[in-house]
């Protein structure tokens, strides 16, 4: 047998490694909507952490509910705020204390029919519970 033969033969007892071009199509796509879908997310869930942070914010800083409302509502327009504004919020006295609280929902557009709605909320209290609405 020659060097050829031998090398033939070592051949055949392997399998073929690594990813079809199926599989990587198919991988690539998977990435593609959580890609899109992640873009589309980030912007809503970066605001939802600005009113966040507002609303801790206008509590230290303190005063009657207009005076907050005011303060978020200057708050919202500098930090380009569009979900939440002064009267979306829901300012409650506990104990003498303030607690500010506010929810909302945001529908984000994936493809002309299909859509993502995040419901959010988030509230001063130390509880965590979110005040309900009047509404």
């Amino acid at each position: 047998m020659n060097g050829n033969g031998m090398r033939r033969s070592a051949m055949v007892g392997r399998g073929q490694q690594g990813i079809s071009l199926t599989g990587l199509i198919m991988g690539l796509i998977v990435i593609g909507i959580f890609a899109l879908v992640g873009i589309k997310v980030i912007p809503s869930w970066l605001e939802y952490r600005s009113i966040q942070d507002g609303i801790v914010r206008i509590k230290q800083e303190g005063g009657t509910a207009a005076e907050m409302q005011r303060a978020f509502d200057k708050f919202a327009d500098i930090n380009n705020v569009e979900s939440v504004r002064g009267r979306d919020l829901i300012i409650s006295k506990d104990g003498g204390e303030a607690e500010i609280s506010f929810a909302y929902q945001k529908r984000i557009a994936l493809t002309d029919k299909a859509s993502l709605v995040i419901d959010y909320d988030g509230t001063t209290d130390p509880s965590g519970v979110v005040t309900a609405s009047a509404d």
